[in-house]
């Protein structure tokens, strides 16, 4: 069992959790376009999953945005990649008041230390959806795919 502040990571068939804070990291008093983006998409994406699992969101558009050689709010904004900025998602609307939420303040952290992100812990996963959504097999990217991480209701792939 995981808590809001571990991933969960699976190996040669174990399993092992590691811990994450960033509590030290600092959240400037001037923020990007680029840094509120990307906060609002971990937020939208994960704000109901503790810490690990708003870290390991910010791990996984680090691996898109390596991979992509793409800005991290640009890979945010790809259609179809975060279904939160996807204009039939119910929480686009309301993703500006996500940044009033007590989460937000980590999730800022994470977004303006994105560059300190590991992405190890995920597995440099670089895709993800619910794990209830996963078991469904409906997803036609996921199906036969083995998540590499968990962390919180999400299972997270290295495609």
């Amino acid at each position: 069992m995981t808590s809001p502040h571990h991933i969960a990571l699976l190996g040669k068939a174990q399993l092992a959790t590691i811990q994450v804070d960033p509590s030290r990291w600092q959240v400037p008093h001037e923020l990007t376009q680029e840094q509120i983006i990307v906060a609002m998409t971990i937020l939208a994406e994960a704000r109901g999953e503790g810490n690990a699992g708003m870290y390991a969101v910010a791990g996984c558009i680090k691996v898109r945005a390596q991979e992509r050689k793409l800005a991290y709010h640009d890979v945010c904004l790809q259609p179809w990649q975060f279904s939160c900025w996807n204009k039939n998602d119910p929480n686009r609307k309301k993703m500006a008041s996500f940044l009033k939420l007590p989460q937000a303040r980590y999730a800022l952290r994470l977004a303006t230390n994105m560059k300190k992100i590991n992405t190890k812990f995920i597995g440099h996963a670089n895709h993800y959806m619910t794990i209830k959504l996963w078991r469904t097999g409906k997803v036609k990217w996921a199906r036969g795919k083995k998540p590499c991480a968990f962390a919180g209701h999400h299972a997270f792939f290295k495609l």
